[in-house]
């Protein structure tokens, strides 16, 4: 028996570093499945960017309406939609939206 592992025994590490390789390229930290899944996190993560920076954008147009020149039409709407304050006459209406379609 350890004749023939004698004979084969370049055959033999060949395969064994083969198998590993094979391995390490499919399965590991740095593999093909682990890279799929980092890509899609990292799409993911771009997602939440874009809908971040979108967001501080939004709040920087609503601060310079409120720090340069007061926009008297924005601050009566944030009145209306904090503290639910109409006009004599006027109807107010609270839609709760519960993320339902």
């Amino acid at each position: 028996m350890f004749d023939k592992i004698k004979k084969n025994y370049f055959i033999l590490i060949i395969t064994f570093l083969f198998i590993y390789f094979l391995f390490n390229l499919l399965g590991g930290d740095r593999g093909l499945i682990s890279y799929f899944k980092k890509k899609e996190i990292y799409e993911e993560l771009k997602i939440k960017q874009a809908d971040l920076n979108f967001k501080i954008q939004e709040l920087d147009h609503k601060n310079s309406l409120l720090t340069k020149d007061i926009d008297l039409d924005f601050i009566e709407v944030l009145i209306r939609d904090k503290f639910l304050f109409g006009k004599d006459g006027e109807t107010t209406y609270i839609i709760k939206y519960d993320g339902k379609n």
